[in-house]
This record gives C-alpha cells, structure tokens and sequence, in this order.
C-alpha cells in the first residue's frame, strides 16, 4: 500500500513540475484521489496526489485554481485550502443524504482568509450533459475572472458519468470534455488528474476522449480491436457513453437560483490582483 501511494503521489508531483518546467499540459489519470485528509484515508483515498501536487505548483503560480468534476465532494482538497486565498477551489457534485462525503453544500464557501473562495454547486440525482454544462461556464468564467488563477488543477472522476455503480448522474463523456474544453481556452498551464470511476471501460472512455481534447485529435468512434480488453466495450465496443435511463431530479429553478447566488457571491468578493496589491 505504501508503494502504491508513494507512485500516485509522485507520478502528480512529477506532472506539477513539468508545469513548473514551462510544460502547456501535464496528465495523471492514476492521480485524483481527493478524499484523503491530512491525518486519515478516506473514500478509497489513502494520500491526497493533488493536495500535494498544489503545493508544488505554489513554488511558482501564486494562484492555483482547482476544479473538480467527480461526482462527489472534493471535500479533502477543499480542507486543505479552505483558509487561504491564493487557491481556490470549485467542485460539482452529487449533494443528497447519505451520499457520500456529505460535505459540499452551497453555504460551504471557505473560511478566514479563503472565504468564497471555495464554490461549491451540489446538484441531486440525474444530471444531465446541458445541466452539468450550464452550471460549469455560469461559474467557471466569473470565478476566473476574480480569482485571476496562474495555474489549473482539474480533477476528472469518471464516476460522474452515467450507469457508474458508485455515482448517480446522467452524463455521458461530452459534459466533462466541454468542461475540460473551456479551461484549456483560458490558456493557462494545466494538471489534468484522474479520480473515481467504478466502471473502468466507461472510465476509460472518458479520459482517452479528454486526452484527445486537449491534445487536439479526432478519434474514430469505434474502439480499436484487441486480444486482451475489447469484451470490456460491448456490446457496442464505440467510445461513446450512452446518458442512460435515470431520471433527472434536479428543478431547473432551482439550479438557476444556486448559480446566481453563487455569481452574487462571486461578484461581492475583491479581486485576488487588488488583495495581492
């Protein structure tokens, strides 16, 4: 176990210094494991890669934004930022009873020095791609434009994506690669981490369907044929992910109430450039 925490950790502290290197994109999609807090495992965690590799990238960008798109709270990234204000963090999640970890609320912004700089948009079962989308640029633009990060760390658990065992949204792979899109416009130096994803060929899917955004590749749709894994993509062995049967739970009114609260609060915090000067 410790062997396998100390590859993780490295493998993303490794990535952080080619950013630091003058590197465009660095990628670990055995990192992400965003549940782990400073004094315990959680959530299937047992070391906080991008915790560690934020502080890294502290060496040289003073403002770090990390954004995280998995299906459950970035709850240990956001403890361990919460107090400061030179990285902020914004998180879309699953947020119901007895979803796990149960943190993320909207009234959850930071504390001390870091207040409303953590954002949080907790959404209920059934999420779908436009939704998802919608909420992401509503946020993500404004947020930007205040925070005034130098650096981005984002964290793209599969688990968000439709007929995940662990997760409850309706997304398929366009929601996260539209979401990953948009902050690779900005053009800022960028860690792209893993995190759940609790069926791996859907897992796949969508972090070989990120990897080509970024990079900029047209992939053909089906999935290439080989002796060890092709079962694993039936029945129809594509890389697309089908947004399945569930039902979205969340109220169109009341998804448009939390953005603009969110904005709102956004909008009343002084800007990191004017607080730095």
């Amino acid at each position: 176990m410790l062997g396998w925490a100390r590859a993780v950790a490295g493998a993303s502290l490794t990535a952080a210094s080619y950013l630091l290197g003058g590197a465009a994109v660095a990628i670990n999609w055995n990192g992400g494991w965003h549940h782990a807090h400073r004094d315990r495992a959680a959530g299937f965690c047992y070391i906080n890669d991008a915790v560690l590799a934020i502080h890294r990238l502290q060496g040289k960008f003073r403002r770090v934004l990390y954004v995280d798109l998995d299906v459950h709270h970035g709850d240990g990234v956001e403890e361990a930022f919460s107090c400061t204000d030179r990285v902020a963090t914004l998180s879309l999640h699953q947020h119901e009873p007895g979803f796990f970890p149960g943190s993320g609320a909207l009234e959850d912004t930071g504390l001390g020095r870091g207040k409303g700089w953590a954002v949080n948009l907790p959404l209920r079962e059934g999420c779908t791609d436009a939704m998802f989308v919608t909420a992401f640029s509503a946020v993500f633009q404004p947020l930007v434009e205040k925070f005034v990060p130098e650096c981005v760390v984002v964290q793209c658990g599969a688990d968000c994506l439709a007929r995940d065992p662990v997760g409850g949204f309706a997304l398929t792979t366009s929601g996260p690669v539209a979401a990953v899109r948009e902050v690779r416009r900005t053009g800022l130096p960028l860690l792209l981490l893993g995190g759940g994803g609790y069926h791996p060929a859907n897992a796949a899917r969508l972090w070989v369907a990120v990897t080509a955004a970024v990079v900029g590749v047209e992939l053909d749709s089906d999935i290439p044929d080989t002796d060890q894994y092709f079962e694993h993509y039936g029945p129809d062995f594509t890389l697309e992910v089908g947004r399945g049967s569930r039902r979205n739970m969340n109220k169109e009114e009341e998804v448009r109430s939390m953005l603009a609260t969110t904005r709102t609060r956004l909008a009343s915090l002084a800007s990191s450039t004017a607080a730095a000067s």
